[in-house]
């Protein structure tokens, strides 16, 4: 039989185990309502999939509300917009110095392609630094003008990759334009659901 002096700390022990348990399982009723969440809003985008494999696994706790996931949309364009620049900057080179050759790079449509990443990145975090904040109360002046901040630098991120796109029709060889096309569209289509999830904050204010 346990001493008198044991039994409260055996019933702690039990009530920390209880409350371990009820949030164990608190956690993971709340993880399929949180991808349920996902899974609808990247209905809506025009790359449902690429939107569903991106936003899934992002962070913990995952995005609840149309804010969040927004948010989340555009730090993980702004990390792959990143990633892509680094890329075609390593495709590039260093720019050369004088003469007639550095305004022949410069003027390169790779290095072109390098500017537009460059400008989208940007602009994909100056959007998400700005939805990250307060952006008033919905359907307030403020709200919108927040908001419209938002979608201003998310669709000129967008421009700016699609303009790198245009660019490598010409004057690139083959495999350097499809090698810089895979990254970049990759970043455009992440691009494009972050602008619709962004367009959802706004719906119906």
């Amino acid at each position: 039989m346990p001493r008198s002096g044991a039994l409260p700390l055996l019933a702690a022990l039990v009530l920390a185990l209880a409350a371990a348990a009820a949030a164990s399982s608190g956690a993971a009723k709340g993880a399929p309502a949180a991808t349920d969440f996902i899974r609808k809003s990247c209905r809506e985008t025009q790359y449902p999939s690429v939107c569903m494999q991106s936003l899934s696994s992002y962070g913990k706790p995952p995005p609840r509300s149309p804010q969040e996931l927004a948010r989340a949309a555009l730090s993980v364009s702004a990390d792959r917009a990143r990633s892509a620049s680094a890329y075609v900057g390593r495709i590039c080179g260093p720019a050369p110095r004088g003469g007639g050759g550095a305004k022949a790079a410069k003027g390169s449509p790779a290095r072109d392609c390098l500017e537009n990443m460059a400008d989208s990145v940007g602009h994909l975090r100056d959007a998400a630094k700005e939805l990250d904040g307060s952006l008033g109360r919905a359907g307030s002046p403020a709200f919108r003008w927040h908001l419209s901040n938002v979608q201003t630098w998310c669709s000129a991120a967008l421009t700016d990759e699609n303009t790198c796109l245009d660019g490598l029709s010409r004057g690139v060889d083959a495999g350097t334009r499809a090698a810089i096309r895979s990254k970049v569209v990759e970043v455009a289509q992440v691009t494009s659901n972050a602008l619709a999830l962004v367009n959802k904050v706004g719906s119906g204010h």
